[in-house]
């Protein structure tokens, strides 16, 4: 999909991945932003960096009539949405331990909302023909989050998701793509890392850490191609094919890597990388 002249709607849209996709669908030529976020202020402020283009509004994931809301008052306003971009997630950093309602919290968050928003928004889309689905399901849904049990299940969920559509709809014009970065740079991996959660460490010791705007970079090229894996971090393939070809050596390997992070003090969280 080329991005000149697009409507797009970005969940978690006031920092990280968000606010990078929003910056960088701008610079293709988008016609429309609207970047949506729990916290409505933060997505406005980011919306005002961005430009006259796009605005800022807060939104609930997890509440199916708000996203309804959001998806109706985008389409009266633009007359439509081309690209919705469910990119909201949340961690928990722990197994499974986490009560009932952390994992509940990761199931809508992860899983649920962009189920909410593909009721919303492939009516329309199917309608006109095309359309463009944007799911951030993360390396975790492909291979494993060690240390957070919630979030390795649920990003498991949504990448089987995002497989179903597009399946499903593909031949009626909507093209699906599932983002699955590994480590980035975002106020998740660092107050992880901060709080010294196993699964980040597993993460910043994995491969390169990449910055939010050369994620959102790769999801633009992934697009333009209409991939269905997005992978920021290309290794993950090679990951993914040992997993499936050895699934004994490849678990070993991980219990070896996690043994050594607990024998070894954790470490303060890397700088923030230059965009």
């Amino acid at each position: 999909m080329n991005l000149t002249d697009r409507v797009a709607v970005i969940t978690g849209g006031a920092g990280g991945i968000g606010a990078a996709l929003a910056r960088r669908f701008a610079a293709e030529g988008a016609a429309a932003l609207v970047l949506a976020d729990l916290d409505g202020d933060a997505a406005a402020e980011v919306a005002e960096a961005v430009g006259p283009l796009a605005h800022g509004v807060a939104l609930d994931v997890t509440d199916e009539a708000q996203v309804r809301a959001l998806v109706a008052d985008t389409e009266r306003r633009y007359g439509r949405i081309d690209v919705f971009c469910a990119n909201a997630g949340v961690a928990t950093g722990g197994g499974v331990e986490v009560d009932n309602a952390g994992w509940e919290r990761a199931w809508q968050v992860n899983v649920l909302s962009h189920v909410y928003a593909a009721r919303a928004v492939l009516p329309a889309m199917l309608a006109r023909g095309g359309g463009y689905l944007l799911h951030t399901c993360s390396a975790a849904g492909m291979l494993t989050a060690v240390g957070d049990a919630p979030y390795s299940v649920t990003k498991h969920a949504a990448v089987g998701f995002a497989e179903w559509l597009s399946v499903t709809y593909r031949d009626q014009g909507v093209r699906v793509s599932a983002l699955c970065p590994q480590g980035v740079d975002t106020p998740m991996l660092a107050d992880g890392l901060a709080a010294g959660h196993l699964g980040a460490r597993v993460i910043a010791a994995s491969g390169p850490v990449l910055s939010p705007d050369e994620v959102a970079a790769a999801a633009v090229a992934g697009m333009a191609e209409e991939r269905f894996l997005i992978l920021p971090h290309p290794e993950v393939a090679d990951y993914a094919r040992r997993r499936a070809e050895d699934p004994d050596g490849w678990q070993s390997g991980l219990r070896k890597l996690v043994r050594r992070l607990r024998q070894s003090p954790a470490e303060p969280p890397p700088p923030a990388a230059t965009p």
